[in-house]
């Protein structure tokens, strides 16, 4: 089967000063590779530290901030104050929520700062965020612990949410190609999908789940105790058996191989037959008769995210509903049902997690992954790097509560207002991807099996004149990415430049997908 995506796969005063100037780089001319000071990081963190009271400490205190940062998180800099405002922001947040598990000892990742037990919902969005931090320990430990935490079982707690638990972990092995780590755990994933399919898998072999665990609750098309075939757990099943397919041939068991290829292909096919909607030319979900339920939802983008679809299809033009105000545009972000619907925006606002219409970031995450796929992977002329870039933009944007970074539950699509408001569980909730989206969609990193880099941008090459990332661990290398458009912003020279361990690897005069192959 083909399987293109295992390829590559004082707060008045800080608010106007910090980092009004921009950041001096040493200027050598030599061919080294340009530095991104910490300097800025530093005057970012102390603004946020100054948000509000610390009244949650865990594994890395406020005070600590700036330093774990430095030591564990890729640098960016970018010509967009905001976008580089928010990169840091989002990893300052997510540090919050490490700790130590008090049972197993592990190092894990909270949701809510108010809750101190992990919740497995977004799983999959921490794995994919988290392949990026430079040391590995944290996220190796947090497998374990949901895997092996329960006295050398998974925790009771890990089918409570639907996940892609084993297409992030294969995900994130494209970036640090610890193949030992991963076979290793090759027979609990394997065990973990056989759990799936007792639990919630029907006789036609689609999957079923209530939509409140898809942590999708209160939507249009279902119910929290409503059995419907949604697109998301199939999805999941299927991205999960095509990592097994990958990590069964690199532990060396070929028959395990090809069971789990025929398990993602019988998916593949169930899906595009059953849960496509001609009449609405969406992917949707159906109930348990196989009765289509006639509403679109952002749900119907997930296929993409997994790279479900054949391509040749047509069946892209339903990301047309991505920029049409009728369909899922809105001002304040991508909605999680088409806005033309009847009963959008019906089941209360911020009483009950209301999934009928509100912009979710953990759903704007999957989307806009699921977009970098389309877009570099399949040929069509229905939306462009454009469409991903201003979506982006204003995903951007909404990561504000009077006028400071905030990331909370959901918001309002009209006026950006976070429906959760000032409630403590709504604050820097872990529920979502922002640094892995500037990462590989933005700067255009795109993560491979083979030992050859692949960067390719999605921001336009008017937008910004510049943008760098460096202290990217890839495949064992230093990676940095620059942009500049004139060469007077790292003094390089004009345009991209790709660097492994201080050489140049690529260089390109335009803003555009270079490839060159590792050291």
């Amino acid at each position: 089967m083909s399987l293109p995506h295992l390829k590559r796969l004082g707060r008045a005063v800080l608010l106007g000063a910090v980092l009004a100037a921009p950041a001096v780089l040493r200027a050598e001319t030599d061919g080294t590779a340009p530095v991104l000071p910490v300097a800025g990081l530093a005057g970012y963190v102390a603004k946020f530290n100054a948000m509000e009271p610390e009244t949650v400490v865990n594994a890395v205190p406020n005070a600590a901030a700036a330093a774990w940062l430095e030591h564990n998180v890729p640098r960016f800099e970018c010509a967009d104050a905001m976008v580089e405002e928010i990169y840091w922001f989002r990893w300052w947040a997510l540090r919050k929520h490490l700790k130590r598990d008090a049972a197993s000892g592990r190092w894990v990742l909270t949701e809510f700062l108010t809750k101190p037990r992990p919740v497995s919902s977004a799983l999959g969005h921490h794995l994919m965020e988290g392949r990026w931090l430079r040391a590995p320990s944290y996220i190796d430990d947090y497998v374990l612990y949901w895997l092996r935490g329960n006295a050398g079982k998974p925790q009771e707690h890990l089918h409570k949410y639907s996940q892609w638990l084993d297409h992030a972990l294969w995900s994130r092995w494209l970036v640090t190609q610890d193949t030992a780590t991963l076979t290793a755990l090759l027979d609990d994933l394997v065990a973990d999908y056989r759990k799936w399919e007792t639990e919630q898998m029907r006789s036609d072999g689609l999957f079923w789940q209530y939509d409140v665990r898809d942590a999708m609750e209160e939507s249009i098309s279902g119910g929290r105790k409503v059995k419907n075939v949604r697109p998301t757990l199939s999805c999941y099943m299927f991205g999960n058996a095509t990592a097994l397919v990958a990590i069964a041939r690199l532990a060396g068991r070929p028959e395990l191989a090809e069971e789990f290829a025929a398990k993602a292909a019988k998916l593949r096919a169930l899906v595009q037959t059953t849960l496509w909607n001609p009449q609405l030319g969406f992917f949707g979900s159906v109930t348990a008769e196989l009765k289509p339920i006639p509403v679109r939802e952002e749900i119907g983008f997930i296929p993409w995210y997994f790279e479900l679809p054949e391509p040749g299809r047509g069946d892209e033009a339903a990301w047309k509903q991505l920029t049409d105000e009728q369909g899922f545009k809105a001002p304040f972000g991508i909605t999680t049902a088409e806005r033309r619907h009847p009963e959008f925006r019906t089941h209360g606002s911020g009483t009950s997690c209301e999934w009928d219409g509100a912009v979710w970031p953990f759903a704007t995450s999957q989307t806009l992954t699921a977009l970098e796929n389309v877009l570099r992977d399949y040929p069509q002329a229905d939306v462009t790097s454009r469409a991903w870039f201003d979506a982006f933009l204003t995903y951007t944007r909404s990561q504000h509560y009077d006028g400071l970074p905030y990331i909370g539950e959901y918001l309002d699509e009209k006026t950006g207002a976070w429906l959760k408001g000032r409630d403590p569980r709504s604050f820097y909730y872990n529920h979502s991807t922002y640094a892995d989206l500037v990462i590989t969609g933005v700067v255009g990193l795109r993560p491979r099996a083979d030992n050859i880099v692949e960067v390719a941008p999605l921001v336009p090459a008017e937008a910004w004149g510049w943008f760098g990332l460096a202290g990217v661990r890839y495949h064992g290398h230093d990676l940095a990415i620059f942009w500049d458009r004139d060469g007077k912003r790292y003094g390089r020279g004009a345009g991209l430049t790709v660097w492994a361990n201080g050489k140049v690897i690529a260089r390109s005069d335009r803003l555009e997908r270079v490839t060159a192959v590792l050291p």
